[in-house]
This record gives C-alpha cells, structure tokens and sequence, in this order.
C-alpha cells in the first residue's frame, strides 16, 4: 500500500494550492489527499458562511482528525502555514508517520508577531472584533506577506482564489497568550515522528526566525532546512520545484523504514 501525503493548506486557501505538490509526489508513487477545512468550500467573491468567523483551530483540527482517522493507516501530514500547525497539532495526537511542515505558523509559546507579521495582518487587526468575524487580507497585504516573489499576473490569479479565514483562528495563534482555551498550544513531548521544518528567508508572514524556534521546539525530531531564495509561497513561487525535491528527499528514507 502506497504512503499516504495527507496536505493542509493555510489561511484563506484550498486543496487547490497542492496542485503542484501534488503532481510531483503522485509522480513518485505517493498517494495524495489534499482536505478542504470547514467552510473553505466557498465562492471567493460570495458571502462566507457567518460561522467561520469564531471557528477555533480546535475546529480545524476535529474535522481533520475525523478525517485521517478514516484513512486506514498513519500518513504524512504535510501542512503549509496555517496548516503546518494544524499539522503540529495532530502530530501530538500521534496521528502522524511523519510532519512535513511548510513555512508553517507557530504554535503557543513562540513569539510571532514582528513588525512584518503585524503589517501582513493590519487591515484585520484594527478591526474591532475580528476575532469573532470572518476575515481576509487585502491584496496589497497578501502581496506583501505571502505573494511577493509571483509575477502581478500571478499575484491577482491567486489573491482571486482566496477565500475568507476565522478571526477567531488568526487570534489563537497571533494572540496565544490571551487565549484561555489554549487552542494553539502543542506538547512537544508527544510529536515523537520525524518532522521537517521548512522555512523561507524572504518569508514576511511566517518569518524564518520564527519557523527556526518551531523547529527546535521539536529539537529531538526535526530536520530544519531554510531556503535563502524563498519567501512564505514555497506551493508555487518560482524554483518551488526544489523545495519540494527536497522534501522528497527527506522523505524518501522513510517509505523503507515502515
């Protein structure tokens, strides 16, 4: 039975963002799922579902967890942004072979908001209530902190297909500290498969200081690589293609150790 490449995308996207990834990993034998999270199934240009806007990572995660459960045996959990902590998640509930996580979002205890975090997130955050309402960046904000190193005619094509994200989501992990739930938090102690950590000098969203203390919050586990010619859009940028040979790379070793 092939490995399973179970893929998470981030905030305001969708399966659609794995297409590469998804050619490159069928192509070398991987069986690929690629999950769409609650209420990402929408019209980018309609009205978002008003329940998105306090769906907690939390949320996220039980709907994910149903779904890995489903699969018949442990996958590789392959989370971009958002989704790389989602994926962290999950990994502490032992659902994981092993976390590939992509210029992902920190989780509780990692300081994350620098001045460029603060910039890609400013629309939202001066918007009293945000955290209870559903909520995306403007374009300008999106070609800052995620999109920068696309042609214009790439950055539009994708700004396009975002769709909304859960206030209540950005809050738990860029205001951890305010969250009684804890929603963000993961027990290092439980991620015990192997973990990449994939991280982008050029990030301005997820900067590569901040995915670098990920990676040693799983110290005993995690391989961490940084890309100098990279920013937070490794799924597509230009020279995406050799972040993700690397990744299979790392992985490779893996399918012979089950």
């Amino acid at each position: 039975m092939a490995d399973t490449i179970f893929m998470i995308h981030g905030m305001w996207g969708g399966p659609w963002y794995w297409e590469n990834y998804r050619r490159v990993f069928e192509g070398e034998g991987y069986r690929c799922v690629s999950t769409t999270l609650p209420y990402h199934d929408m019209d980018p240009r309609g009205v978002p579902d008003p329940r998105l806007g306090t769906t907690s990572l939390l949320d996220y995660a039980e709907a994910l967890e149903q779904e890995v459960r489903q699969l018949g045996a442990k996958p590789i959990l392959m989370g971009h942004s958002m989704g790389g902590l989602l994926a962290q998640i999950l990994g502490a509930r032992g659902l994981a072979k092993a976390l590939v996580l992509l210029t992902p979002a920190s989780p509780s205890g990692i300081v994350a908001l620098t001045p460029s975090v603060i910039r890609s997130f400013w629309s939202v955050q001066t918007k009293w209530g945000f955290w209870r309402k559903p909520m995306r960046q403007t374009f300008g904000e999106a070609v800052y902190s995620m999109l920068h190193l696309l042609s214009e005619n790439e950055q539009k094509e994708t700004y396009d297909r975002f769709v909304y994200e859960s206030g209540r989501a950005a809050f738990e992990i860029g205001y951890w500290l305010f969250d009684s739930r804890g929603a963000s938090r993961v027990d290092e102690s439980k991620v015990t498969c192997p973990v990449l950590v994939v991280a982008g000098a050029q990030d301005r969203i997820t900067p590569a200081s901040v995915v670098c203390r990920v990676a040693r919050k799983y110290k005993a586990v995690s391989t961490y690589k940084k890309f100098e010619n990279h920013a937070h859009w490794v799924v597509a940028e230009p020279r995406w293609q050799e972040v993700a040979e690397y990744v299979g790379g790392w992985l490779r070793p893996l399918r012979t150790a089950s």
